[in-house]
């Protein structure tokens, strides 16, 4: 075709435009000039490149497109088109607001033919905009070549136009093989409909869309799973018209895994961190194993159970028995959820004793001391357990799918073993959760092991005690007493509070209430040696004051140096009176005939074992139908109560019910101020009657 039948059909840009790759990416005016040097021909794209209309320019020499005075000597638009044959240069013309634009031009003079002899024809665009493309498609073609970051490039139909080289590494697709094709038809295998519902809001909104997460795998990745960024934004041409969308991929795989690892070092932290706080409240065996399996359900196992080998568990020495060889009995004491779940109610339930043959892997896996884990509970794992247990199975089809077992360990001993079960979709137990269930497993165990010393420890106070306190008091006619006894609520350790009545010669009656300071075991050896020797020296008959003093002189002897407090009275009904003092007790009480109820004004005095305390004793008046109350501290001392108000409350309730029988009114006094004590509470009353004398 030549050049005249080309252009004598006019310019038209779109025709030019809709050939190129990318659309308006240059704007190219053409222009005609005949032989006589009239313009004969301007177009849309030289109106938009120099501001004037045909109507202005055509039929015109151009003049009004030469330049001034003021522009540079450069040869103008008209001397290129019209002088010479066919040429490619610079010029530049004057814009219609009177600026100068630089130019390139190309011209070519049409053979003379008829009609047209003689004219010329030229191509221009702006020279800044040429500069522009070209640092453009450097960019591009830097970006698409050497970049590390994916690109690829989408029409509107969301299929692909250019993908870059690291995109064709990422995907592991050559070029080639994705032009013109949708993303499901070239990567199968990632998550395509989601990334395409993306793109087309994109494209539909013009709003970027940035981190937009795919995984999956690729051609390039083989098996693994991996994840990747992509950033969208719209393609639009110079008019803002739409016309694909861009993305960017970068491969965040390693990221991703370093914060899952991150987060799930945290999550472990937060959990080992809860673990310490919430096991171990107490010295009780049975709710320590219980906040052990609870603490398990807070995003580490959806069932747990913690069994103690049956000697553990009643306190005796953890062992295997003894034959190493055999089995081993062990007692649930904790369970989570303890009902209510279809998968746990397939367990044992709290309290159950289990017993394991000697080739259990229960049992090999204590004997080694070492977690045993069943990654996924299979055919080969309901296999091996099932000649032990058939719960395996039955787990195994309510969709727990993972198991570990890891040994309870302290002090070099095996108290019994914790089991966590996860059931889908939670993953199976990696090593990072074996390592952190030992931790929780070890932390745990010692306290389990502190709550079974414990126990122990108290059950032999407790049998020490109330082995030293009197089991029957026998006073001499004319004392009524009763006497009543009650531990503390919580699992403090046994105290050294007692008392005691002790007949003595001429019908008189020791009375005394103790209370050794400190607890367990040693309080209690003390409480008795204490006793014993009031006894001892109250049948020498002695005064009050001068026992005391001999008490205080033989706390030195005892290890540890031990203290304690007193109140001892003699009381004398037939006389009518009473000698009293007390070494740093509280102060007893008294109910008159008449009913009413007053605390005993006597010197405190200071605790036995301090050494080198007087103790001053008073007279006191005890006629018939007086009720004399010795108690410990346990019933008038109190968390978050003040002591003068217990005193107070503790009158009045002995005003207000002093003709209850004896036995009422010690039951009615402890139930009232102490129904569930702080501390251990000890108390005695003791009511003088008419006196007879022996016969």
């Amino acid at each position: 075709m030549r050049h005249s039948e080309v252009f004598s059909q006019g310019f038209d840009p779109a025709r030019v435009h809709s050939g190129g790759l990318w659309p308006d990416e240059l704007l190219v005016a053409g222009v005609r000039v005949d032989a006589l040097g009239r313009i004969a021909h301007w177009d849309a794209a030289a109106e938009a490149l120099l501001g004037y209309p045909a109507s202005e320019v055509l039929g015109s020499r151009g003049e009004m497109l030469a330049p001034t005075s003021r522009f540079p000597r450069v040869e103008s638009l008209m001397e290129r088109i019209t002088t010479g044959p066919a040429t490619t240069g610079p010029c530049t013309a004057r814009h219609r607001d009177g600026r100068p634009v630089e130019l390139a031009a190309w011209t070519y003079r049409v053979p003379e033919t008829p009609g047209a002899g003689g004219d010329v024809f030229a191509f221009l665009v702006a020279v800044s905009a040429v500069l522009e493309m070209r640092v453009s498609r450097a960019l591009l073609d830097g970006l698409c070549g050497q970049s590390p970051i994916g690109l690829a490039a989408f029409d509107s139909d969301l299929r692909y136009l250019q993908v870059n080289t690291a995109l064709e590494a990422i995907n592991g697709v050559p070029e080639a093989e994705h032009l013109g094709k949708r993303l499901h038809e070239v990567l199968p295998d990632i998550n395509c409909a989601e990334m395409e519902t993306v793109m087309r809001r994109v494209l539909d909104t013009g709003e970027s869309a940035v981190d937009f997460r795919v995984t999956g795998r690729t051609p390039a990745t083989g098996l693994e799973d991996r994840v990747w960024s992509c950033s969208h934004f719209r393609l639009e041409d110079t008019r803002k018209r739409p016309f694909g969308v861009a993305i960017s991929v970068v491969d965040i795989t390693a990221r991703v895994r370093a914060e899952q690892a991150a987060a799930e070092s945290h999550r472990r932290l937060d959990l080992l961190n809860e673990a310490a706080a919430s096991i171990g409240t107490t010295l009780d065996m049975r709710r320590t194993a219980q906040e052990l399996a609870d603490v398990a359900l807070r995003g580490f196992a959806d069932i747990a159970t913690v069994d103690l080998m049956v000697t553990a568990a009643d306190d005796a020495a953890a062992t295997f028995g003894s034959d190493p060889a055999g089995g081993i009995a062990v007692r649930r004491l904790g369970k989570a959820p303890a009902r209510g779940s279809p998968e746990a109610d397939v367990l044992a339930p709290l309290g159950a004793t289990l017993h394991y043959p000697p080739d259990a892997p229960y049992v090999q896996a204590i004997r080694r001391r070492d977690p045993f884990v069943v990654a996924e509970v299979d055919e080969r794992a309901i296999t091996a357990s099932s000649c032990h247990t058939g719960a395996v199975r039955q787990l195994r089809e309510l969709g727990v799918h993972s198991l570990l077992m890891v040994p309870l360990l302290a002090r070099g001993k095996v108290l019994g073993a914790t089991t966590f079960y996860r059931a889908a979709p939670a993953r199976s137990f990696s090593p990072d959760d074996v390592a952190l269930a030992r931790d929780m497993a070890s932390r745990a165990a010692v306290y389990l092991d502190n709550a079974r010393l414990y126990t122990r420890e108290h059950d032999t106070a407790v049998t020490l005690q109330r082995s030293l306190l009197p089991h029957r008091l026998a006073p001499p006619p004319g004392i009524e007493v009763a006497h009543c006894y009650r531990p503390a609520s919580d699992i403090n350790e046994v105290g050294g509070d007692w008392y005691d009545v002790v007949g003595m010669s001429g019908g008189r009656a020791a009375l005394v209430v103790g209370d050794v300071m400190g607890h367990g075991i040693t309080a209690a050896a003390v409480m008795g040696q204490l006793r014993s020797a009031v006894r001892t020296l109250a049948r020498l008959a002695l005064p009050p004051e001068q026992l005391l003093r001999e008490l205080d002189a033989g706390m030195a002897d005892l290890p540890g140096a031990p203290l304690a407090t007193c109140t001892y009275a003699v009381c004398d009904p037939a006389a009518g009176s009473c000698s009293i003092t007390r070494a740093g007790h509280p102060p007893p009480a008294v109910i008159h005939p008449d009913g009413t109820a007053e605390l005993l004004e006597l010197p405190a005095g200071a605790p036995l074992g301090v050494g080198g305390i007087d103790f001053v004793p008073i007279e006191l008046p005890l006629p018939p139908g007086s009720i004399l109350i010795l108690y410990t501290d346990g019933l008038v001392e109190a968390r978050c109560a003040d002591l003068d108000q217990r005193l107070t409350q503790l009158r009045d309730v002995l005003t207000a019910h002093s003709t209850l029988p004896l036995d009422s009114l010690s039951r009615t006094v402890m139930n009232r101020l102490a129904p569930a004590p702080d501390d251990d509470v000890a108390l005695l009353l003791a009511r003088i009657s008419p006196w007879e004398p022996y016969r």
